[in-house]
């Protein structure tokens, strides 16, 4: 016979997890009918057992696929499941021990007595009173599980230490207090510990505090949540992708109480792209402005030099679309007891289960007789922020067949009572731009082409996120409709809508388009800034270089700040107005040199933006905060009047009355290693 192949380190760690899994089990079995006697026994065997499964799942921890002797298929997805499994197993075992601690300490059945008798046991007052105490705690254990899910109790204590198996949860310790902000049904709650810090824990290390049982008085009513890790029943799947945000946003209970008193329809949830914009750099347009290495990580993939014409070479992409958003129609508006302080959509690429781009904000107008329907700005021109431009680029060279634009409406709010502000996802709509064999998704019936090229959507939003399927952003519009033909039919004109317009870009535009990075979403009133700065980019990293292996710092106060303002637009709004007065000052032959203009626009640029980047008259930029947003441009204006008014900025930056902040060399250096992305094989 031939000799079997040896296992490899995952198999043998799946081994001793079934193994495990059924020690647990029997133990599990030989507790229900164990008698009293026999339960110290079997608290050392739980306790012996849980250290092996803590072993195990240690020894999973730290396994690589590089280890395997042979290639192992889905080899992510059998370790996700088998620290699933662990983590199962681990909460029952804890749970057990829970059982078994608290029999061996309180209960004095007769197995006991000999164990505990003394001088302590001959007194019959002391055996009375411990008789008490035993059947309170009896009476206790009983309501205690009803009590931990009372929705009133918001205080629980850690019954065990809790390391955080992946990211979003909460690491405790025994003992520790934790402040319960939602209790959900999968028996992972949302906790909040001494120092502020929020997660996700089990239900089944968590009990009710001795001082908070002893206060809380038995309601008539209890809203009880099935625990299913009790009984063996695996919690509910945390899946990858984007699951992480969306678990992440639960935090905030505020959105179940508005809710529960009726403030905002069931299907608005807290918004799953504004989570993912305040997680990191990740999904913010100054990140994929950045050039990006190949897989070698030897070359930029996207920033290649064409001596023919002295700049970067124009790279065509497979997605390239210009898509206005015209407007929303029938948006629920929230109820009294909450101000809207921002209505917008936030688009980016999207296939189903990752963002695979930037996440691009447009700011919605309307008029308060009117707040369900919203408008948007088809083309910004002159003063106009950038924020309302609802004509936007979309560039991709994903070869994902699932690939499309997700649009989210959002509102910021402010609770009037409590002055808490959030962000709520209004609705959320997909359009997929290739069918499954690669080719673009053809027209429906529905499509309206007011134009040759150009394809108008009426799209309805789904309520929840996007990874539900099935949720209505305002459920009571379907309840409300008869059965009849003419009332669903009326119910689904009042179903909440986003019009948008698609088109490829022209010639000109597309030529454009080329010099900017394969994928970005963004824009289309700033396009021409964007490309200074990526043939400034150019000129640094290939034409200029000393040497190609060179990773010295690069002095260029532009490269070193442009993209900041990309997560600021009034400083891009003033940098397109500084630049658009400089242009009514150029002769037609400077306009068609392109050195020229480089040239003039790193000054323009210098006697602008950079200066208000440093000041400190100029407040931290911050979103939906109407005074912030005003004192700030106000600020700007004055300084791009005195500026225009002394020929530049240097009488500015000179001047004893303005204060900058302290110097930091970041300003000037641009580290290209330390910005440029690395290949992303889903890009």
């Amino acid at each position: 016979m031939s000799e079997r192949r040896a296992r490899g380190p995952l198999q043998r760690v799946q081994r001793r997890s079934r193994e495990l899994r059924a020690q647990v089990e029997a133990l599990r079995a030989e507790s229900a009918a164990a008698a009293p006697g026999q339960r110290e026994a079997l608290w050392l065997r739980c306790t012996q057992l849980k250290k092996l499964v803590e072993e195990n799942t240690n020894a999973l921890y730290a396994l690589k696929k590089a280890d395997e002797p042979a290639p192992v298929g889905n080899y992510s997805q059998r370790k996700e499941e088998e620290e699933k499994l662990l983590l199962k197993l681990s909460q029952q075992l804890q749970k057990l021990l829970l059982v078994l601690d608290q029999d061996n300490v309180t209960k004095n059945s007769p197995g006991d007595e000999e164990h505990q008798k003394g001088p302590l046991a001959e007194d019959g007052n002391e055996e009375e009173e411990s008789e008490d105490e035993e059947s309170e705690e009896e009476d206790t254990e009983e309501d205690e599980e009803k009590m931990l899910d009372d929705p009133n109790v918001r205080e629980c204590v850690a019954v065990g230490n809790f390391d955080a198996q992946q990211e979003g949860d909460l690491t405790f310790v025994k003992g520790e207090i934790l402040l319960i902000h939602n209790k959900k049904e999968d028996g992972w709650w949302v906790a909040e510990n001494s120092k502020g810090e929020r997660g996700l824990v089990p239900r089944t290390y968590l009990a009710v505090p001795k001082a908070e049982e002893e206060s809380q008085e038995e309601s008539e009513e209890h809203i009880e949540v099935v625990d299913e890790t009790a009984d063996g029943t695996e919690i509910k799947k945390r899946t990858d992708s984007h699951w992480s945000a969306v678990r992440a946003i639960t935090e905030n209970d505020t959105v179940e109480v508005l809710t529960t008193i009726g403030a905002v329809p069931a299907g608005f949830r807290p918004s799953m792209l504004c989570q993912l914009l305040e997680e990191g750099e990740e999904f913010r347009a100054s990140y994929y402005l950045q050039p990006e290495l190949t897989p070698s990580q030897l070359a930029f993939k996207d920033l290649v030099w064409n001596s023919e014409r002295n700049t970067i070479h124009p790279r065509p992409t497979r997605v390239c679309l210009i898509v206005t958003l015209c407007s929303c129609k029938m948006i629920p508006p929230p109820g009294t007891g909450v101000r809207v302080l921002s209505r917008h959509v936030r688009l980016c690429l999207f296939d189903g289960s990752r963002v695979l781009s930037n996440i691009h904000t447009v700011r919605a107008t309307w008029l308060p007789k009117n707040p369900q329907t919203w408008t948007f700005s088809p083309r910004v021109m002159g003063i106009l922020p950038s924020l309302l431009d609802g004509d936007c680029f979309v560039r991709s060279n994903s070869l994902s067949s699932d690939i499309g634009i997700l649009f989210e409406l959002g509102i910021t709010y402010k609770c009037n009572s409590t002055g808490e502000r959030g962000e709520l996802s209004c609705g959320w709509t997909f359009l997929k731009l290739f069918t499954s064999s690669g080719i673009p998704v053809p027209s429906k019936l529905g499509d309206w082409f007011p134009r040759p090229g150009i394809r108008m959507y009426e799209l309805v939003l789904s309520g929840g996120t996007p990874y539900e399927r099935g949720v209505e952003v305002d459920p009571s519009i379907s309840r409300r409709a008869g059965s009849g033909v003419f009332q669903q039919f009326m119910s689904l004109r009042k179903q909440p809508v986003l019009l948008v317009k698609v088109k490829s870009p022209s010639v000109h535009s597309k030529d454009i388009l080329n010099f900017l990075p394969e994928t970005l979403v963004g824009s289309m009133c700033y396009i021409h800034l964007l490309v200074f700065y990526r043939q400034i980019l150019g000129d640094a990293l290939l034409k200029d270089r000393m040497s190609m292996q060179s990773t010295d710092l690069i002095c260029n106060p532009v490269l070193a700040t442009f993209p900041q303002l990309l997560d600021q637009p009034d400083l891009m709004d003033a940098l397109r107005s500084a630049w658009a007065d400089k242009e009514r000052t150029l002769k037609r032959i400077e306009k068609r040199d392109q050195e020229f203009l480089k040239s003039a626009f790193v000054l323009v640029y210098h006697d602008s933006v950079f200066p208000l980047l440093h000041t400190t008259f100029l407040p931290s930029y911050k979103w939906a905060e109407e005074e912030v947003e005003l004192s700030r441009w106000k600020v700007i204006h004055d300084f791009l009047k005195r500026s225009r008014e002394n020929d530049g900025a240097l009488e500015y930056l000179l001047s004893s009355e303005n204060t900058h902040r302290a110097f930091d060399i970041s300003e000037l250096a641009y580290d290209f290693l330390g910005e440029v992305r690395e290949n992303n094989p889903g890009e």
